[in-house]
Parts: C-alpha cells; structure tokens; sequence
C-alpha cells in the first residue's frame, strides 16, 4: 500500500514538472481496495480495471519500473510506450487491463468469465469499477448475464464518492450500490473499502462461492479519491474541509496503526517498509528516465482492425 501511495504521488509531481505527458488518475486513498483484493485472490485469477487503476495493476503484481516507463512512454514500459497510463496490461499475471471508457472493463470482464467456465479453469474474475459507472447500461447487462449464466465473476464497485465532479448523492438515487445486486437474484455486500481485512476478507468469502459455482456477487468498497478525478483538477466540488476529514481515515495510517496495536510492526519497521517503498519508486523513475524511446520504424507493430 505504500508503494502504491508512493507511486502515485510520483506521478502527480511528475506531471506538474512536465517530465510525464498525457493525463493519468491516481488512486490516493483507495489503496486498500487494490491490495485488499489482491490479497485474497489466487494466481490464475483475473482482473480488470479503469481508467484509475496504477494501484490494482501494482497490488496484482506488475513491476512499477515497467508501469513507469510506460507513463514516460517508454520501450521499456508495458505496452512499449504506445499506450500510457490506461493502456496498460499482463496476461501472465491475470490481469487484463486499465479502461478509458467509463463501465467498458464490465462487459470484458463478463466475458472472461464466462471463458473461464466454458473451459472450466477455476478462475475467477474481479472488475473493478466507479460509483459512476454503475449507471452505464453495460453495468446491468453484464450482472444480468453474469446471473442468469452463474458466471465466476466479482463485481467490484469503488464507491469513492465522486463521479469526476458529481457525488453519489447527486447521481445516484440509492447511494448503496451494493443493494442493486437484488434485482439480479445475485449476493451483494458493502464494506468500509479503506479498511484492508474488510476488504481481504469480503473478497475471499465471495470469491470462494464464486469458484465453486455460485455464480457472481456485486461488492461495494465505500473508500474516498483523496486525490483529484485527475491531473489539473482543483477539486472545486468539494470543501477542503472534507478533504481534511477524508485524511483523518487514510487506509494506510489506519492500517499501520492496527499492526503497532497488534505487535506485528514497530515504528523502526514501518520506516524500513517506507524507506524499501521510496527506494523502489526512484528506481522505477530512474530506470524508465534510462529507458529508450520507441523507434518510429515500429510505429505501426502490434496493430490490428
């Protein structure tokens, strides 16, 4: 989780110094939802995301020099530089990619899995999502679908209460996005998403039934975007004083703080775990600053239509 938060504060001074280009959307904040997930998957699972998801694609596994070297459009980087921050993905270890179209993994991840249960791999598939994009049509085709055809599928839903500027309360007419499982037969929960064995725990409970032939559920992580929708944003549709509030329940203090309690971590190794987390982000920017640029005689490699 602090790697996560490292990187993608990285990411934001990096843009504001113009040494990355394009745009990207950090997940400041949210970092247990990723890793909470992460945590109670298996290695032949699968996964996709959005627009926002540097932290899932890390807490899955991926190497963050490659992810940064593909924010610095790089050779190096995951999609060779070709395709930034929302275009970034690996089969090899379940997952299958960042969306820049809101709702558009829903349906993807709906037919992985149903791939997976027509060629009976035990694989089971996690989606995450936005609040927002649980108005898009895709959202209830797919969990209609996902239903009827008992499909190994997690609909993860990251209820981080803004869709870019509008909050839940103004687009949504039940803010409890878990509750619209019940329209599908399907079992829907809702959990404090910035607390990591909630999540863990939620996961690995839904993904168990999922795996032996329940079919999907409909998971709501209630967290909150510390950050802005996006670079640039300056976060004019909510108060500082939220923002302020929102700090005081950051996942990862929350979480350092239940292992001092517990006697797991000490202040010595909370500095170390921190001290490893920024050791290996400036690598990731080193290596992807080192990394060469994409040949223009590769320009049209790798396409298809």
């Amino acid at each position: 989780m602090c790697m996560i938060r490292l990187f993608e504060e990285a990411i934001e001074r990096l843009f504001l110094e113009g040494r990355v280009m394009g745009t990207a959307h950090t997940c400041i904040g949210q970092e247990a939802v990723a890793v909470g997930t992460a945590a109670a998957l298996e290695a032949c699972d699968a996964m996709t995301t959005t627009h926002r998801g540097h932290g899932h694609f890390l807490a899955r596994g991926a190497d963050p020099a490659r992810a940064m070297a593909e924010l610095f459009g790089r050779e190096t980087g995951y999609s060779r530089g070709r395709g930034g921050s929302q275009m970034m993905m690996d089969p090899d270890i379940g997952f299958y990619g960042a969306n820049g179209i809101t709702g558009g993994s829903i349906p993807f991840a709906t037919g992985v899995a149903l791939d997976a249960k027509l060629r009976g791999t035990g694989r089971v598939t996690v989606c995450f999502f936005g609040d927002g994009a649980s108005n898009q049509g895709v959202f209830h085709e797919s969990l209609n679908l996902a239903a009827l055809w008992k499909l190994p599928v997690l609909f993860v839903v990251e209820n981080n209460g803004y869709a870019m500027s509008t909050s839940t309360v103004r687009g949504l007419s039940n803010t409890h996005i878990a509750e619209r499982a019940g329209a599908y037969g399907i079992p829907g929960a809702s959990v404090d998403g910035n607390d990591f064995f909630a999540v863990r725990d939620c996961v690995a409970q839904h993904a168990a039934a999922s795996r032996a032939g329940q079919g999907p559920a409909l998971l709501e992580c209630v967290t909150y975007r510390l950050s802005g929708h996006s670079r640039g944003d300056a976060r004019v549709y909510r108060s500082r004083e939220e923002e302020s509030a929102a700090w005081e329940n950051d996942p990862i203090l929350r979480l350092e703080a239940y292992l001092k309690a517990d006697g797991t971590l000490t202040d010595d190794s909370a500095k170390t775990l921190r001290d490893a987390a920024h050791a290996r982000v400036d690598e990731a920017i080193r290596f992807a600053e080192s990394s060469p640029l994409p040949d223009p005689a590769s320009l049209q490699e790798d396409l298809f239509a």
